[in-house]
C-alpha cells in the first residue's frame, strides 16, 4: 500500500466528518473549512506545549493536494516543527478516509502554522521550559 494512502501510525489530533453544510458551490468541501480544521488541530498541540493560551500568527505554507467530499472522515495529524522562546511552529497533515474505509484513505492537504503563547492580557509570554521538548 502506498504511504500516501494510509493513515500515520500515530493518534490523530482531530477527526471530523465533512458534512453537506461544509461544501462550496461545486459541491466539494470548501477549502476554508479544511484550513479551519488544520488551524484547530495545530492549536491543540501548540496549546499543550505552551501550557496555555496560544494565538495563530502565521501560515508559512498550505497546500491542497486532493479534494475532500461530503462524508469523508477528515483526520489531522500534528507534529512540532520548532519551538522558540514564545512561538511554536506546527506541521499539520490531513487525510480523508473515503466511504469510512482505510482502503480509500488519501492525503489531502498539509500546512505549516506558527502560534504564539499569550498571557491573560493577550501579550506574548515565554513557553515553559518543560514545553520546549519537540515530542
Amino acid at each position: 500500500m502506498d504511504h500516501e494512502n494510509r493513515l500515520p501510525d500515530q493518534q490523530a489530533t482531530l477527526r471530523i466528518v465533512a458534512m453537506p453544510a461544509d461544501t462550496n458551490s461545486a459541491g466539494d468541501i470548501f477549502g476554508g473549512w479544511i484550513m479551519s480544521q488544520v488551524d484547530i488541530a495545530g492549536s491543540i498541540l501548540a496549546h499543550q506545549k505552551a501550557e496555555g493560551r496560544v494565538a495563530t500568527v502565521a501560515v508559512q505554507s498550505f497546500t491542497f493536494l486532493k479534494p475532500v467530499f461530503v462524508g469523508d472522515v477528515v483526520s489531522c495529524y500534528t507534529r512540532v516543527n520548532k519551538i522558540g522562546h514564545t512561538s511554536i511552529t506546527i506541521d499539520v497533515t490531513v487525510y480523508a478516509e473515503r466511504d469510512h474505509s482505510l482502503k480509500g484513505c488519501e492525503k489531502v492537504a498539509e500546512g505549516i502554522l506558527t502560534y504564539v503563547a499569550i498571557d491573560e492580557h493577550r501579550q506574548p509570554r515565554p513557553i515553559p521550559v518543560k514545553g520546549l521538548s519537540n515530542t
